[in-house]
């Protein structure tokens, strides 16, 4: 808890506010995963196993089903599905599987037509001009639109790159929690770590530029694989979805004392 705690304090999060997420999650679990025959878990009952009144329970059970992903947070998803699609789909891509410089509208290999797959119900002349303040496009005096990077990258503290970030701890602490679980079904998910105490200061910066070169090839050639094996929207497929991926983080702990677990 404490990197997230320093997180939340250096942004002005207070611990009420900290308490009311806290107390929304231990509803939501205990209301989706505790019900009986596939129903959601009575207020009485989740009440009991949270501690919370039942006052409490229903005031937030009413506040957790009126909430919806917002528009912003669709947008930042939608933009790193157009990337991708730009640098792996054939439509886009030349014969060496680089992406196309494409026309602005036409009705194949245009960005039109590239926002038309990837883009949902979200406006493309708004997406096409964030893309462009984002540098993730350049577009040439014929009108023709250049991508310069695969990747959304954020660079300002913003609800995106916060909700990025609670992405990542929710999905390492899902595989933590699914691999200690004495109940699970299923077999142990892959977690690994290669990590050593006794590394000097000076190679951190060596070891940075290694991981990001290596780190990013990897998570490409997982990125190109997801998206081949990506069910088409437009296809009426009964199978069951699920959300695959892999997560890449660098550990560097410079703190000189060891925190009691």
């Amino acid at each position: 808890m404490r990197p997230i705690v320093r997180f939340l304090l250096r942004h002005g999060v207070t611990w009420d506010e900290f308490s009311e997420i806290s107390k929304d999650m231990y509803v939501d679990v205990a209301r989706e995963e505790y019900g009986i025959q596939g129903r959601p878990t009575n207020n009485s009952r989740v009440a009991m196993m949270t501690g919370l009144s039942r006052r409490e329970v229903a005031h937030v059970r009413d506040r957790l089903l009126d909430e919806h992903d917002s528009p912003i947070q669709r947008q930042g998803n939608r933009i790193s599905q157009i990337l991708t699609g730009w640098h792996v789909d054939e439509e886009f891509t030349d014969d060496n599987g680089q992406p196309k410089d494409l026309p602005s509208t036409g009705p194949s290999a245009s960005l039109s037509s590239l926002l038309k797959r990837y883009a949902g119900d979200l406006p493309h002349g708004a997406l096409k001009k964030e893309m462009l303040q984002l540098g993730l496009i350049k577009e040439s005096p014929d009108g023709s639109l250049k991508v310069l990077q695969r990747d959304y990258v954020y660079t300002t503290l913003d609800s995106e790159i916060v909700r990025q970030m609670s992405v990542a701890l929710h999905d390492h602490a899902t595989t933590l929690e699914h691999n200690i679980n004495p109940d699970r079904k299923k077999p142990a998910r892959f977690e690994r770590m290669a990590d050593n105490a006794r590394i000097s200061a000076r190679s951190a910066k060596t070891f940075m530029k290694l991981v990001e070169s290596r780190g990013m090839e990897f998570l490409q050639e997982i990125d190109a694989w997801l998206s081949t094996h990506e069910i088409d929207e437009s296809n009426d497929d009964t199978d069951r979805q699920v959300r695959l991926g892999v997560g890449v983080y660098l550990i560097h702990d410079d703190s000189q004392k060891r925190q009691r677990l």
